[in-house]
């Protein structure tokens, strides 16, 4: 098997960005979050902090030393997760004005995962009893703003030579199937906004689009809508591939020991879904391999840190060589499998408020990203 490209998702809430500041203060980003963390309970490793401290994404110095990070030890791209809601984007600096305006950029590759899940305020969360915390955004969009979306990102991405392509076709993740289904209307009219964008596509000079469906089966996040059979919808939509964003959408964190769990269980639950549904889907899925989860410095830091939904569920802190086993499970996974264009996720780059960045910090220094450069070269 050829080495499979490592592709880890790109969380872009690291600077300032104009709703955050009508939302939550003029110079409010997830740093505020970070840097407000506290231990929880005993032995809880919090707060956790980048080696080098905070730093602004928006820019192309600090997105240079990122991608000179990744290329270094094997990150073959980031899939940056990407919002727009009803009047457009929401957190696009990082991407336009950091990652891609580096003089390095190219050396990476990158591609979108539509984050097109509704907006919730858990930034803080501040009350584990309330289901339903204020709502920022709705995440469905009707077809007139897909349009724009879609226009949108085949001119200002699509057309990025460092771009993933596979088989000539640009790359996008969607993370919310229902979501997108709800916003447009149903399936056939879903069917048809997505035969829309594959045309596009085309007209623009590309072999069409690569659409990738995430799958999972658990919701984490508030609000999030689940399916429990995708592989229908998978195939009727016309996606070319699957892939997961993190472990924890593949178990019920409710079985697991509070506050804190090991990780073996989990990425056990979860390689058991993906063998499920490499056996039912029929296009190639894409193993993850979360670093860890810990969503608790989007919580409340003077309540009680009690069991519930999120942010309040149990927490995963793996060493640098327990990610090693998922890695090597993952290329276990990819070979027996044999799936074409080999890909592996890993969550997350730089998921710090949830516990699982690939960046080098404080106390692992760069032990995460070793172990990718161990297992993948």
């Amino acid at each position: 098997m050829d080495r499979p490209q490592v592709l880890a998702y790109y969380f872009p809430d690291w600077h300032r960005d104009p709703r955050n500041a009508q939302w939550f203060g003029e110079d409010w980003d997830e740093w505020t979050l970070l840097e407000a963390a506290r231990p929880r309970f005993e032995g809880h490793r919090q707060p956790r902090r980048p080696i080098d401290g905070s730093f602004d994404e928006a820019t192309p110095t600090a997105a240079e030393r990122q991608i000179r990070l990744a290329a270094q030890y094997g990150v073959d791209g980031f899939l940056v997760d990407y919002y727009w809601y009803d009047d457009g984007p929401y957190l696009q600096a990082a991407l336009d004005d950091g990652l891609l305006a580096a003089r390095n950029t190219n050396d990476v590759k990158f591609a979108l995962m539509w984050a097109n899940h509704e907006l919730v305020d858990i930034f803080p969360h501040d009350d584990p009893s309330n289901d339903s915390p204020r709502r920022l955004k709705n995440g469905a969009i009707d077809r007139a703003v897909f349009e724009k979306l879609a226009r949108h990102v085949i001119d200002r991405y699509f057309v990025r030579p460092n771009y993933l392509t596979v088989d000539g076709r640009p790359w996008l993740s969607i993370y919310e199937l229902g979501s997108l289904i709800a916003g447009l209307g149903g399936v056939p009219e879903t069917v048809d906004a997505l035969a829309w964008f594959d045309e596009q596509t085309r007209q623009a000079g590309f072999e069409g689009l690569h659409l990738d469906a995430v799958v999972w089966g658990i919701g984490v996040l508030p609000t999030a809508i689940t399916l429990d059979s995708p592989a229908g919808l998978v195939r009727r939509l016309g996606f070319r591939s699957a892939t997961s964003y993190v472990w924890v959408h593949h178990a019920d964190l409710g079985g697991f020991e509070f506050p804190r769990a090991e990780i073996g269980p989990l990425r056990a639950a979860a390689f058991a879904e993906y063998e499920r549904y490499v056996a039912e889907l029929d296009v190639p899925f894409y193993p993850n391999v979360t670093v860890g989860w810990d969503a608790s410095p989007r919580t409340d830091q003077n309540r009680a840190f009690e069991r519930g939904r999120y942010p309040w569920t149990t927490t995963f802190d793996p060493s640098p060589e327990e990610f090693r086993d998922g890695l090597l499970l993952a290329k276990s996974f990819l070979e027996r499998h044999g799936q074409p264009h080999p890909i592996v996720t890993v969550n997350a780059w730089n998921e710090w408020t949830e516990g699982s960045a690939l960046l080098p910090d404080t106390h692992h220094g760069h032990g995460y990203l070793e172990m990718i450069r161990d297992v993948f070269g």
